[in-house]
């Protein structure tokens, strides 16, 4: 009795293996071929040109990024709306871009670090990476002391700097896998 539960043990972990491995090979053949740059969309990209915006209301969220649950990021204006579920702006706030930006497009947050130092020496805290641009790693974070000195120009570096109390706030909201929609 005891040698044929054993081949029904080993026929079952048989299969399941196998299983396993079909899966795997399934799994790497839709996998992105670069990993780093994590768009989530196929379709042409929210604010691949300007994003409109109010005029009379220039911290408004602009049109056209999306609906849900979100981080907006625009590049010309240097500044970041968090989005709740309901589309409401649960906080605004302005940036210090890094000398790399992001192409228009939406990501997901594919990486957190509480504290590290930044691709410019600085210690930074609160890191929320997103993508990657020729090999630049781009994130939002903030910088220990609170500084926020614009980048060196001459250096390539992704990180997008907030104050430490927005930092937080970003911390809090972009979770690993957390949509960030970035506009012109």
């Amino acid at each position: 009795m005891a040698s044929s539960s054993a081949g029904v043990v080993a026929g079952l972990t048989a299969a399941a293996l196998a299983t396993i491995g079909y899966l795997a090979h399934q799994a790497s053949v839709a996998a992105p071929h670069d990993p780093g740059r994590a768009h989530a969309t196929s379709s042409p990209a929210p604010g691949a040109s300007k994003a409109p915006r109010d005029r009379l209301h220039p911290d408004a969220l602009p049109a056209g990024t999306g609906r849900g649950e979100r981080v907006v990021y625009s590049v010309d204006d240097d500044r970041v709306w968090l989005v709740g579920a309901d589309n409401r702006v649960r906080r605004t706030f302005r940036v210090t871009p890094s000398t790399v930006d992001p192409a228009p497009g939406t990501y997901a947050v594919t990486s957190r670090s509480n504290r590290v130092t930044g691709s410019d020496g600085i210690p930074v805290e609160h890191v929320v990476r997103f993508t990657s641009v020729d090999g630049v790693v781009i994130g939002f974070s903030a910088a220990v002391d609170g500084s926020m000195a614009k980048p060196d120009p001459d250096e390539r570096t992704g990180g997008i700097r907030e104050t430490r109390a927005d930092g937080e706030a970003m911390w809090e909201f972009a979770t690993i896998g957390q949509q960030v929609v970035v506009v012109r």
